[in-house]
């Protein structure tokens, strides 16, 4: 017997329901599932492990770069010169550093 693969598929167990009770349904559902919370208390209670950060102040030096750094023109950190890879297969003069020629 050939079966018509296009034909909408029926199974005896199927209920179908009207529009109407679908969308009842699917209103119950929505409305019910709905929570409201205020996010902020939400956040004022949950609190990170380890200690309270809030108060300080970091401060970092930042220094130029030195005489003997380049700056990789494919990841764009300033690596020393004796990362910079050897074979530069661009031949354009872009520095490139080890890890991204490999």
């Amino acid at each position: 017997m050939a079966t018509d693969y296009d034909a909408p598929r029926k199974t005896d167990d199927d209920d179908t329901d009207s529009i109407e009770e679908l969308k009842t349904h699917r209103t119950d559902k929505t409305s019910s599932s709905r929570v409201d919370e205020d996010e902020t208390d939400a956040a004022e209670g949950f609190e990170l492990p380890g200690a309270d950060l809030s108060g300080e102040e970091l401060s970092v030096q930042v220094l130029p770069r030195q005489q003997d750094e380049f700056t990789c023109t494919n990841c764009f950190l300033v690596k020393h010169r004796s990362q910079l890879h050897t074979a530069q297969s661009r031949g354009d003069g872009q520095l490139i550093c080890n890890d991204c020629a490999d």
